[in-house]
């Protein structure tokens, strides 16, 4: 693998780790701290981790391109806009990184290092919401990318992932990599293994989606919308 490979690939996997540490961390703090209010407990796990994720663009965006989720690097790659190389070398990459995450998580807070999560969250109304939720993060992403605005995309994606934690039952977990991450730890946080293959699934279906409409409504790469 040449060096500039490996750096972008050793991006994608501290990205996706330090992604998970924060969902991850941030619940269980939440958990801790508001231990009777779910409520609160939610509202402190999305601000957390819309803020971590911006600043994780912002950080790495210039080097892998920050995606440490494998449904936006097979969108890109679908879109021309990086190879499928890399795309093979960043899947694994995230979804390594995003274990690694939340067992330190778990170590941060002195819980066991891997606890298998028993938390069920697979329900149609779940499965919906993860086809939603990821949709909306693909069209975020590529429709800021095709209409020249990039420089956008730490902020709105955050603040999306955040609103997202809100408006969908599930939480918006829109990221194969975190779901299995999020399956090693039993906290706030956690999907028990039986519902996280319908989670992905949901995942793919709705990258697959959100692509399909980014090329419906924006088929050239750069568009100024209202140009002239």
């Amino acid at each position: 693998m040449k060096t500039a490979l490996l750096r972008r690939v050793t991006a994608e996997l501290v990205g996706s780790a330090a992604l998970a540490a924060i969902v991850v961390g941030s619940g269980i703090a939440a958990q801790r701290l508001s231990p009777t209010d779910a409520g609160l407990q939610l509202l402190e796990n999305a601000v957390a981790t819309a803020l971590g994720l911006s600043v994780l663009i912002m950080l790495f965006a210039p080097l892998s391109g920050a995606h440490f989720n494998p449904v936006v690097s097979l969108v890109e790659s679908g879109s021309g806009l990086r190879s499928w190389r890399d795309t093979a070398f960043y899947i694994p990459a995230q979804v390594i990184g995003c274990i690694l995450g939340a067992i330190l998580a778990n170590v941060l807070f002195g819980d066991a290092a891997v606890s298998v999560s028993s938390t069920e969250r697979l329900t149609p109304p779940h499965f919906l919401s993860e086809i939603v939720a990821t949709a909306g993060l693909i069209m975020v992403i590529f429709v800021l990318a095709r209409t020249g605005r990039s420089g956008l995309t730490a902020a709105a994606v955050g603040a999306y992932i955040g609103t997202a934690y809100f408006f969908t039952s599930s939480t918006s977990f829109a990221n194969p990599a975190i779901t299995i991450g999020r399956m090693f730890s039993d906290t706030f946080a956690g999907i028990a293994p039986s519902s996280a293959p319908g989670f992905v699934a949901a995942q793919l279906i709705g990258g697959a989606l959100g692509f399909a409409l980014v090329r419906w409504f924006y088929p050239d790469r750069r568009i100024i919308p209202n140009a002239k």
